[in-house]
């Protein structure tokens, strides 16, 4: 399965991946104000066998598929509190 990823410029380590038939002027009105403009990254080539950093492939296909999108939010950062457990 064939998508373009594209990276906010409104919020940062943002990403949208889109199916390859699925315009930018497709999505929901309210994601497109708040992603912002969108800024390509790359073209890829999905495949069940294929990694990810940040998320499972399946799971973005799956999107692709019944929505013809996928958004990555940020990874969440860790808390003060839980930082503090780690080093103990």
């Amino acid at each position: 399965m064939k998508c373009r990823i594209y990276r906010s410029e409104n919020k940062p380590e943002t990403y949208l991946y889109l199916a390859d038939k699925f315009a930018v002027e497709d999505l929901p009105e309210e994601l497109q104000q708040v992603f912002g403009e969108p800024r390509f990254v790359m073209s890829l080539l999905l495949s069940p066998q294929r990694k990810l950093a940040q998320v499972d492939v399946s799971t973005v296909m799956t999107a692709l598929e019944s929505n013809g999108y996928f958004l990555q939010l940020p990874p969440k950062t860790p808390t003060e509190e839980q930082i503090t457990q780690w080093l103990s």
